[in-house]
């Protein structure tokens, strides 16, 4: 069967931060003293679950790697994890002193563990 309407699974946008962990990012980016990092978001096997996310600061962007920019910080992520990753938001939230932190809100996420570290 032939139909116009696009595949979400191939035409979602690769994963995004909200404005406010982009402003974040960019305030820890600015502590570090070197403008060329960028946000690394990756999915790994490994937890409870099977998967578990990783986000570090790289100044390493290879030609396979996906981008996307929000307020001057680049979101970056290896072609592996951007197909787990497609359309999720990392958001930044601050609730207090124990409460701080960055979510990641993941459409493709099936379940996440007790722990809140892992995911399938």
């Amino acid at each position: 069967m032939i139909t116009n309407e696009p595949d979400t699974a191939t035409t979602a946008s690769p994963a995004s931060l909200s404005p406010a962990a982009a402003a974040k990012v960019a305030e820890l980016i600015a502590a570090e003293g070197d403008p060329a990092l960028a946000l690394r978001l990756g999915v790994r096997p490994g937890g409870c679950s099977g998967f578990q996310y990783e986000m570090y600061f790289d100044a390493e962007v290879g030609e396979s790697d996906v981008i996307s920019e929000t307020d001057g910080v680049r979101l970056v992520l290896d072609p592996q994890s951007a197909q787990v990753l497609r359309g999720a938001v990392v958001d930044y939230k601050e609730q207090g002193l124990q409460g701080s932190g960055f979510a990641i809100n993941n459409p493709n996420q099936q379940r996440g563990c007790g722990c809140g570290q892992s995911f399938c």
